[in-house]
Protein backbone atom coordinates (compact mmCIF):
# COMPACT_ATOMS: atom_id res chain seq x y z
CA UNK A 1 0.00 0.00 0.00
CA UNK A 2 2.86 2.56 0.90
CA UNK A 3 4.60 1.90 -2.80
CA UNK A 4 1.09 2.17 -4.15
CA UNK A 5 0.72 5.95 -2.74
CA UNK A 6 4.22 6.82 -3.19
CA UNK A 7 4.02 5.86 -6.95
CA UNK A 8 0.65 7.79 -7.12
CA UNK A 9 2.38 10.64 -5.89
CA UNK A 10 5.12 10.28 -8.60
CA UNK A 11 2.79 10.04 -11.22
CA UNK A 12 0.52 12.89 -9.76
CA UNK A 13 2.67 15.71 -8.63
CA UNK A 14 3.72 16.39 -12.13
CA UNK A 15 0.32 17.38 -12.88
CA UNK A 16 0.05 19.04 -9.30
CA UNK A 17 2.75 21.86 -10.14
CA UNK A 18 1.53 22.23 -13.31
CA UNK A 19 -1.89 23.33 -11.51
CA UNK A 20 -0.13 25.00 -9.56
CA UNK A 21 1.84 26.95 -11.56
CA UNK A 22 -1.47 27.94 -13.39
CA UNK A 23 -3.25 29.43 -10.93
CA UNK A 24 0.42 31.05 -9.99
CA UNK A 25 -0.11 32.79 -13.68
CA UNK A 26 -3.46 33.96 -13.08
CA UNK A 27 -3.11 35.33 -9.28
CA UNK A 28 -2.16 39.27 -8.76
CA UNK A 29 0.62 40.34 -8.02
CA UNK A 30 1.88 43.92 -7.00
CA UNK A 31 4.32 43.74 -4.73
CA UNK A 32 7.88 43.64 -6.30
CA UNK A 33 11.73 43.67 -4.66
CA UNK A 34 14.26 45.37 -6.70
CA UNK A 35 18.15 46.15 -6.73
CA UNK A 36 20.64 47.50 -8.87
CA UNK A 37 23.24 49.94 -10.31
CA UNK A 38 24.57 52.54 -12.18
CA UNK A 39 25.84 56.15 -11.75
CA UNK A 40 25.77 59.27 -9.51
CA UNK A 41 26.48 62.61 -10.73
CA UNK A 42 27.11 66.04 -8.26
CA UNK A 43 25.76 69.47 -9.08
CA UNK A 44 27.71 71.83 -6.92
CA UNK A 45 30.71 74.26 -6.48
CA UNK A 46 32.88 71.60 -7.60
CA UNK A 47 31.63 70.83 -10.74
CA UNK A 48 31.64 72.88 -14.38
CA UNK A 49 28.47 74.77 -14.38
CA UNK A 50 25.60 73.18 -17.11
CA UNK A 51 27.99 70.45 -17.60
CA UNK A 52 27.84 66.95 -16.00
CA UNK A 53 30.67 66.13 -13.98
CA UNK A 54 32.59 62.60 -14.06
CA UNK A 55 29.74 60.22 -12.63
CA UNK A 56 30.88 57.57 -10.08
CA UNK A 57 28.99 54.85 -9.54
CA UNK A 58 25.79 53.81 -7.19
CA UNK A 59 23.84 50.93 -6.13
CA UNK A 60 20.25 50.79 -5.32
CA UNK A 61 17.68 48.37 -3.21
CA UNK A 62 14.26 48.57 -1.96
CA UNK A 63 10.69 47.22 -2.79
CA UNK A 64 7.65 48.87 -4.50
CA UNK A 65 3.86 48.11 -3.94
CA UNK A 66 1.25 49.13 -6.44
CA UNK A 67 -2.05 50.00 -4.80
CA UNK A 68 -3.59 51.36 -7.46
CA UNK A 69 -3.38 50.45 -10.92
CA UNK A 70 -1.07 53.48 -12.10
CA UNK A 71 -0.46 54.00 -8.47
CA UNK A 72 2.69 52.79 -6.73
CA UNK A 73 4.47 53.71 -3.48
CA UNK A 74 7.96 52.71 -2.87
CA UNK A 75 11.33 52.55 -0.81
CA UNK A 76 14.63 52.72 -1.37
CA UNK A 77 17.87 52.38 0.30
CA UNK A 78 20.90 53.91 -1.89
CA UNK A 79 24.67 53.68 -1.73
CA UNK A 80 26.52 56.33 -3.90
CA UNK A 81 29.63 58.12 -4.65
CA UNK A 82 30.40 61.39 -5.63
CA UNK A 83 33.74 63.97 -6.19
CA UNK A 84 34.25 67.07 -7.85
CA UNK A 85 37.97 68.51 -8.07
CA UNK A 86 39.16 72.22 -9.24
CA UNK A 87 42.17 70.17 -10.84
CA UNK A 88 39.50 69.82 -14.06
CA UNK A 89 37.73 73.32 -13.75
CA UNK A 90 37.09 74.95 -16.91
CA UNK A 91 37.67 78.68 -15.51
CA UNK A 92 39.99 80.70 -12.90
CA UNK A 93 38.13 78.22 -10.14
CA UNK A 94 41.82 76.14 -10.80
CA UNK A 95 43.26 78.38 -8.71
CA UNK A 96 40.95 77.62 -5.59
CA UNK A 97 42.63 74.48 -5.34
CA UNK A 98 39.24 72.46 -3.64
CA UNK A 99 38.36 68.92 -3.85
CA UNK A 100 36.09 66.65 -2.11
CA UNK A 101 34.50 63.05 -2.62
CA UNK A 102 32.15 61.24 -0.05
CA UNK A 103 30.06 57.77 -0.08
CA UNK A 104 27.02 58.80 0.83
CA UNK A 105 23.56 57.00 1.86
CA UNK A 106 20.09 57.96 0.87
CA UNK A 107 16.42 56.43 2.60
CA UNK A 108 13.69 57.90 0.47
CA UNK A 109 10.14 56.96 0.10
CA UNK A 110 8.15 57.99 -3.33
CA UNK A 111 5.09 57.49 -4.85
CA UNK A 112 4.95 56.89 -8.87
CA UNK A 113 2.36 57.31 -11.81
CA UNK A 114 2.59 54.69 -14.27
CA UNK A 115 1.25 55.65 -18.17
CA UNK A 116 0.00 51.85 -18.54
CA UNK A 117 -2.28 50.57 -15.69
CA UNK A 118 -1.12 47.21 -13.94
CA UNK A 119 -3.80 45.07 -15.05
CA UNK A 120 -5.70 42.44 -12.36
CA UNK A 121 -3.30 39.74 -13.23
CA UNK A 122 0.42 40.69 -13.48
CA UNK A 123 1.27 37.99 -16.35
CA UNK A 124 -0.67 40.48 -18.51
CA UNK A 125 1.02 43.56 -17.98
CA UNK A 126 2.26 45.79 -20.96
CA UNK A 127 6.00 44.83 -22.20
CA UNK A 128 7.19 48.48 -21.89
CA UNK A 129 5.64 51.07 -19.45
CA UNK A 130 6.95 55.02 -18.56
CA UNK A 131 5.69 56.21 -14.74
CA UNK A 132 7.61 59.44 -12.80
CA UNK A 133 8.00 59.38 -9.32
CA UNK A 134 8.52 62.07 -6.32
CA UNK A 135 8.91 61.87 -3.03
CA UNK A 136 10.94 62.72 -0.28
CA UNK A 137 13.77 61.12 1.59
CA UNK A 138 17.17 61.22 3.82
CA UNK A 139 20.60 61.74 2.98
CA UNK A 140 23.39 60.76 5.11
CA UNK A 141 26.73 62.37 3.97
CA UNK A 142 30.33 62.97 4.66
CA UNK A 143 32.56 64.85 2.69
CA UNK A 144 35.92 64.20 2.89
CA UNK A 145 38.82 65.35 1.25
CA UNK A 146 42.88 64.42 0.77
CA UNK A 147 45.76 66.69 2.13
CA UNK A 148 49.37 65.66 2.17
CA UNK A 149 48.45 62.13 1.89
CA UNK A 150 45.85 61.91 4.48
CA UNK A 151 42.05 61.86 4.35
CA UNK A 152 40.37 64.40 6.35
CA UNK A 153 36.38 64.34 6.79
CA UNK A 154 35.37 67.62 6.67
CA UNK A 155 32.51 68.71 7.93
CA UNK A 156 33.57 68.28 11.94
CA UNK A 157 36.29 70.93 11.08
CA UNK A 158 34.36 73.12 9.31
CA UNK A 159 36.14 74.80 7.11
CA UNK A 160 34.40 77.80 6.71
CA UNK A 161 33.01 78.21 10.56
CA UNK A 162 29.92 77.07 10.27
CA UNK A 163 27.99 73.87 11.67
CA UNK A 164 25.57 71.71 9.65
CA UNK A 165 24.39 68.80 9.59
CA UNK A 166 25.34 65.30 7.96
CA UNK A 167 21.39 64.40 7.56
CA UNK A 168 19.92 66.42 5.46
CA UNK A 169 16.18 66.26 3.48
CA UNK A 170 16.54 65.19 0.12
CA UNK A 171 13.45 65.04 -2.62
CA UNK A 172 13.77 62.79 -5.14
CA UNK A 173 12.01 63.27 -8.70
CA UNK A 174 12.07 62.00 -12.02
CA UNK A 175 10.98 59.48 -14.71
CA UNK A 176 11.56 55.62 -15.67
CA UNK A 177 10.83 53.11 -18.21
CA UNK A 178 9.89 49.41 -17.19
CA UNK A 179 10.24 46.09 -19.68
CA UNK A 180 8.96 42.88 -19.45
CA UNK A 181 11.75 40.78 -19.02
CA UNK A 182 10.07 37.00 -17.68
CA UNK A 183 6.86 36.36 -16.52
CA UNK A 184 7.64 37.44 -13.04
CA UNK A 185 10.28 40.49 -13.38
CA UNK A 186 11.21 43.42 -15.51
CA UNK A 187 14.10 45.60 -16.34
CA UNK A 188 13.86 49.35 -15.17
CA UNK A 189 16.07 51.96 -15.93
CA UNK A 190 15.75 55.13 -14.51
CA UNK A 191 17.07 58.49 -13.78
CA UNK A 192 16.49 61.21 -11.07
CA UNK A 193 17.12 64.64 -9.60
CA UNK A 194 17.53 64.87 -6.01
CA UNK A 195 16.88 68.78 -4.62
CA UNK A 196 18.54 69.86 -1.28
CA UNK A 197 18.01 72.22 1.14
CA UNK A 198 21.91 72.57 1.86
CA UNK A 199 25.06 74.13 -0.13
CA UNK A 200 27.35 71.89 1.74
CA UNK A 201 27.33 68.67 0.01
CA UNK A 202 30.70 69.33 -1.10
CA UNK A 203 31.85 71.22 2.22
CA UNK A 204 31.76 74.90 0.37
CA UNK A 205 29.52 77.70 0.07
CA UNK A 206 31.02 80.16 0.79
CA UNK A 207 30.65 83.12 3.00
CA UNK A 208 27.97 85.21 1.50
CA UNK A 209 29.06 89.00 0.44
CA UNK A 210 26.41 91.71 0.12
CA UNK A 211 27.98 93.15 -2.48
CA UNK A 212 28.43 90.10 -4.74
CA UNK A 213 25.74 87.85 -3.41
CA UNK A 214 26.77 85.10 -5.76
CA UNK A 215 30.55 85.48 -4.72
CA UNK A 216 30.77 83.89 -1.57
CA UNK A 217 34.18 85.20 0.32
CA UNK A 218 37.01 82.81 2.54
CA UNK A 219 35.99 82.90 6.18
CA UNK A 220 38.44 84.94 8.23
CA UNK A 221 40.87 82.53 9.16
CA UNK A 222 40.76 84.21 12.66
CA UNK A 223 37.66 82.43 13.43
CA UNK A 224 38.24 79.30 12.59
CA UNK A 225 38.71 76.94 15.35
CA UNK A 226 41.80 74.87 14.34
CA UNK A 227 44.96 74.99 12.16
CA UNK A 228 43.80 72.44 9.82
CA UNK A 229 40.66 74.17 9.29
CA UNK A 230 42.51 77.62 7.80
CA UNK A 231 44.52 74.70 6.01
CA UNK A 232 41.69 73.33 4.44
CA UNK A 233 39.70 76.36 3.60
CA UNK A 234 41.96 78.51 1.47
CA UNK A 235 44.24 75.95 -0.12
CA UNK A 236 45.09 79.04 -2.72
CA UNK A 237 47.88 80.46 -1.29
CA UNK A 238 45.80 84.08 -1.72
CA UNK A 239 45.32 83.42 -5.45
CA UNK A 240 41.47 83.18 -5.23
CA UNK A 241 38.82 85.44 -3.88
CA UNK A 242 36.03 83.21 -3.77
CA UNK A 243 35.02 80.11 -2.56
CA UNK A 244 31.35 79.45 -3.42
CA UNK A 245 28.16 80.72 -4.03
CA UNK A 246 25.72 80.57 -1.17
CA UNK A 247 22.85 82.21 -3.34
CA UNK A 248 22.09 78.34 -4.92
CA UNK A 249 22.21 74.82 -2.91
CA UNK A 250 23.76 71.82 -4.02
CA UNK A 251 22.05 68.47 -5.43
CA UNK A 252 23.17 65.32 -7.57
CA UNK A 253 21.92 62.90 -10.17
CA UNK A 254 21.20 59.45 -9.86
CA UNK A 255 20.78 56.47 -12.84
CA UNK A 256 20.32 53.22 -12.01
CA UNK A 257 19.44 49.91 -14.66
CA UNK A 258 17.27 47.65 -11.70
CA UNK A 259 15.83 44.00 -11.56
CA UNK A 260 12.67 43.80 -10.43
CA UNK A 261 10.96 40.96 -8.80
CA UNK A 262 6.94 40.35 -8.41
CA UNK A 263 6.27 38.59 -5.32
CA UNK A 264 3.74 36.41 -4.43
CA UNK A 265 1.63 37.96 -1.25
CA UNK A 266 -1.69 38.23 0.71
CA UNK A 267 -2.50 42.25 -0.15
CA UNK A 268 -4.34 42.23 -3.00
CA UNK A 269 -6.72 45.69 -3.58
CA UNK A 270 -7.89 43.69 -7.22
CA UNK A 271 -9.30 40.67 -5.16
CA UNK A 272 -12.80 40.92 -6.54
CA UNK A 273 -12.11 42.30 -10.24
CA UNK A 274 -8.93 39.27 -10.26
CA UNK A 275 -11.56 36.94 -9.35
CA UNK A 276 -14.48 38.56 -12.22
CA UNK A 277 -11.85 38.11 -14.58
CA UNK A 278 -10.58 34.37 -13.44
CA UNK A 279 -14.31 33.46 -13.50
CA UNK A 280 -14.84 35.33 -17.14
CA UNK A 281 -12.25 32.87 -18.57
CA UNK A 282 -13.56 29.52 -16.94
CA UNK A 283 -16.61 30.39 -18.59
CA UNK A 284 -15.48 30.88 -22.06
CA UNK A 285 -15.80 28.62 -24.51
CA UNK A 286 -13.54 26.51 -25.15
CA UNK A 287 -12.47 24.63 -28.17
CA UNK A 288 -13.08 21.26 -28.76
Amino acid sequence: MVRLNLLLIAILLPFICDAQSFFNLRRHRNLTVFAGSGTAAYFGELSNPGKLNKPRYSFVAGSEFFFLPRFSLRAEAIWFRIAGDDAIANDDRKLRNLSFFANNKEFNAVATVNLVPLPSRFDLRSYFNVYGFAGMGLLVMNPKTKYDGKTYALQPIQTEGVAYSRFQPAFPVGFGIRFTYKMAASIVAEGGYRFLRTDYLDDVSGIPDPDRPTKGKFPDPATLSSDIARTLSDRSNGQAVVRGNPTFNDGYFLFNIKLEYYLEHAFDPFHKDRLKTIRAIDKAPRRK
